[in-house]
């Protein structure tokens, strides 16, 4: 238990401070005004697709690395490390397209002219920051692979207070710069994630110069590459299924209308940041887990994962009796004092964030086991019990219950409980029946193209 929350504490907060760029672009947005907080969560929502579609091979090269440590491998350390920022960069050429265009892409899913239009225009200017938020993403997992956790949690710290000032001066105009109001917001989303990605590079390099991780950066190391995109893709579909969910969420409550769709965003928020703390402790699960495996014990591995689960379900714990007890001052935070459409956002969200409560514990169950799995270097199936349980369940439940019932906007997130909740019986399964006793007998992943430890 100790060793775990040494580990996962710095990656919690690193975790939160980078959730709070996007975090500081809500709030700022929405005291600027309600329709672009409306178009801000739109755009957002496909931002983050990308994001963690892209940041599957950041969180391949976490459980890789922390096997070749146990190992004492710093080449190979080097090699898939590397190969992770190259596999980043070709997904970033490829996604930007679809940020240019996406104005058409929303108008196509039926959202309102003038929000995709907004949406647009901060998706061209926010989704040239994907280049350096995937590059962070890979030398965070690098350097918590190698326990060196407070400068994850530092760095993205530094940079998320840098990322309120940036949002001051941009979405306003002030100190002496033009207002750009939306677009002041993806520009400081940019400067921010890359201020972050020279603070993950600058500390890499000197704390861990043996490393050397950016000579010779453009030789290729075809094994690696192919190792890291192996456990790397079905990762980001894995998140893509998740974060999909929620992404299809966002667009059945822009169907309700500009108010319900504000209110997810808000309460969209919230969930996140409890979140952030199941997936910091994920990340440790992996980390353990991945270390565990290289050195081929099968004892620290299991407990290693008892520990992860006991304090995901003490954050639950916590997140659920916050979102009962506090939600219209939570989510007043979000709004301006003289909005019309307070009092009806707060309404709405209050719903929402009560719906959320309910999910916390499958929500947090299900990344863990995800962080577990991914130690083992066991991607695939999970990737397909995911797609299921979001998909096939989670999505049509949402409609289901939103439209045909019909529950609204609680009722929407009455699907997400569903998917969550099924997703984490099908991965806790997976872990506990199928990957630990595996291991234990032989030493080995279920997963054939995993690295021999």
């Amino acid at each position: 238990m100790r060793a775990v929350a040494i580990l996962g504490l710095p990656l919690v907060g690193g975790h939160l401070a980078q959730f709070a760029i996007g975090l500081t672009d809500t709030i700022m947005v929405g005291w600027y005004g309600v329709e672009e907080l409306a178009a801000l969560t739109l755009a957002h929502t496909v931002f983050i697709v990308f994001f963690l579609l892209g940041a599957g091979f950041a969180f391949a090269v976490m459980p890789m690395v922390a096997s070749y440590a146990a190992q004492g491998d710093e080449t190979r350390i080097r090699r898939v490390t590397r190969m992770g920022l190259w596999l980043s960069i070709l997904f970033f050429a490829l996604s930007m397209p679809v940020f240019w265009f996406s104005g058409p892409l929303l108008l196509g899913l039926g959202q309102a002219a003038a929000l995709a239009e907004m949406a647009q225009d901060y998706l061209r200017i926010a989704g040239l920051g994907l280049l350096p938020a995937l590059g962070v993403m890979v030398l965070k997992s690098y350097l918590a692979a190698l326990e060196e956790t407070r400068a994850v949690f530092l760095i993205t710290a530094v940079a998320a207070v840098l990322n309120v000032v940036f949002n001051y001066a941009l979405i306003f105009g002030r100190l002496g710069l033009p207002e750009l109001g939306i677009r002041g917001a993806a520009l400081a989303s940019v400067l921010t994630h890359c201020v972050a990605l020279a603070g993950a590079m600058i500390y890499s390099d000197r704390k861990l110069p043996d490393h050397d991780l950016f000579g010779r950066f453009w030789v290729p190391d075809w094994e690696s590459f192919r190792a890291v995109f192996r456990l790397g893709w079905p990762i980001g579909v894995t998140n893509l299924s998740e974060v999909g969910l929620f992404a299809a969420s966002a667009v059945l409550m822009g169907w309700l209308g500009t108010v319900p769709l504000a209110a997810h965003g808000v309460a969209i928020q919230l969930a996140t940041a409890a979140f952030m703390f199941h997936l910091g402790l994920s990340n440790a699960a992996t980390v353990r887990a991945g270390n565990a495996f290289g050195a081929g014990d099968a004892d620290r591995l299991a407990k290693g994962a008892w520990a992860a689960l006991i304090l995901s379900v003490a954050a639950s714990l916590l997140a659920i009796v916050v979102f009962l007890t506090l939600p219209e001052l939570m989510i007043g935070i979000f709004l301006d004092p003289a909005d019309p459409d307070r009092a009806a956002i707060i309404a709405a969200g209050t719903g929402l964030l009560a719906m959320a409560a309910l999910f916390q514990l499958v929500d947090g169950a299900q990344v863990i086991a995800l962080g577990l799995l991914r130690g083992v270097q066991d991607a695939r199936v999970p990737m397909v019990m995911a797609a299921i349980a979001y998909w096939a369940l989670g999505l049509p439940a949402a409609w289901i219950a939103g439209f045909v019932l019909p529950w609204g906007a609680v009722g929407i997130w009455a699907g997400l409980v569903i998917g969550l909740g099924a997703a984490s019986v099908m991965l806790l399964y997976r872990f506990w029946a199928r990957a630990l006793p595996t291991f234990a007998a032989t030493g080995r992943s279920l997963a054939p193209e995993a690295a021999p430890h």
